[in-house]
Formats: C-alpha cells, sequence, structure tokens
C-alpha cells in the first residue's frame, strides 16, 4: 500500500481552488486533507450575530485605545513538518498592525482568540483536542459556540473554561475584557433575514 502524499501549506493554497466547493471547507492536518461538512444556517447566524457585536466592541474599546480585530475563516497555521493548517470560524488578533491579517488566506501569527462553531457533527467530533491545540499553541481564549444546543463554551488559557445557555451573558475575558453578549441575540435570526 503506497502512503498518501502529504501536503504543505504551500501546496494547499496553491491547489485548494480545484477542491469542491473551491476548497472553503477543507483544512490540512498533519499533512493530510480533511473535508467538512458546509456551514448550516444557524452556523451563519451565529457568525453574522457575533460579527455585529464584535465590531460594536472594537469600535468602542477603539476609542480608549488601540484594541483587536476579527478576522473569518482565516486559515492558522499551527504545524509545520507535516503541516496542520486550521480554519475556525473567527480568530481575534491583537498584536500587530490593525487588520494586518485581514486580507491574507493564511497566517504564522497567532491570534488571542479562536472562535470555533460545532455547527455539524464532523466539526463537533475532536472539538475537545482542537480546544487544547489551541491553547497549547499560544491563544489565550477559545469559545465554542454549538448553534444546534445554543451553547457556549468559553475557555480561557490557564482558568478553565465555562458552559453558558442560551437565556444567560457571555462575557469576555482577557483580550476580550469588557465585551458582553446576551446568548439569545447570539443564536437570534435577524429581523432582515425572515
Amino acid at each position: 500500500m503506497v502512503a498518501p502524499q502529504l501536503l504543505t501549506v504551500e501546496q494547499f493554497v496553491e491547489r485548494r481552488e480545484e477542491l469542491p466547493d473551491g476548497g472553503r471547507w477543507t483544512e490540512l492536518v498533519a499533512g493530510q486533507l480533511v473535508t467538512l461538512a458546509p456551514p448550516t444556517i444557524e452556523h451563519g447566524t451565529a457568525v453574522l450575530n457575533l460579527t455585529k457585536a464584535l465590531s460594536e466592541f472594537s469600535h468602542r474599546e477603539a476609542r480608549r485605545e488601540p484594541c483587536g480585530y476579527p478576522c473569518f475563516e482565516l486559515g492558522l497555521i499551527v504545524a509545520r513538518g507535516p503541516d496542520t493548517l486550521l480554519f475556525p470560524a473567527i480568530s481575534y488578533f491583537c498584536e500587530g498592525a490593525m487588520f494586518g491579517e485581514a486580507d491574507k488566506l493564511v497566517t504564522e501569527t497567532r491570534p488571542a482568540v479562536v472562535i470555533e462553531l460545532a455547527s455539524t457533527n464532523d466539526r463537533r467530533r475532536g472539538i475537545e483536542q482542537r480546544v487544547a491545540d489551541w491553547l497549547g499553541w499560544g491563544t489565550q481564549l477559545v469559545w465554542v459556540i454549538d448553534p444546534q444546543v445554543k451553547q457556549v463554551y468559553a475557555i480561557e488559557k490557564g482558568r478553565g473554561g465555562q458552559r453558558l445557555g442560551e437565556t444567560q451573558t457571555l462575557r469576555g475575558s482577557g483580550p476580550l475584557a469588557g465585551f458582553e453578549l446576551a446568548l439569545g441575540s447570539l443564536f437570534k435570526e435577524p429581523g432582515w433575514a425572515r
């Protein structure tokens, strides 16, 4: 049996457009392609609502002092030899030039916050390991949003985590200190979408 050829991040990026859906739902794990199911409508709703809340937070905080910014579906190079390239729903950066990572397809820069959406079965599988990997890689805060059960699991490096339900408020810590979002609004379909 011939072992599959392991890809590098550069080879993945070069061939991405040839993959189904332009490789939009494909990651590179230890040099091998892993294709995920397309996100659900609930996934998109949560990302949209969180994007709005993060934008409002960033603009409010920027008036006081420079703060971070979110990037969406940005490939994070978390390992080399063999290469691993993961695409969390949202990466929040606090260092470097403002919006310095925003126009990139992939980066080796570590975000302060990673937000995952466990919206499909394949996105739920191994989520605990992904959280451990993000924290071990240097990410300060990880949020795992599960739109199906309407919960958020917030984990801060060195402090453990908490699971929050739809009737609770998500309060940011560390790099997102001062951020607050009523979780009911995170999972609510926007009025214009009805």
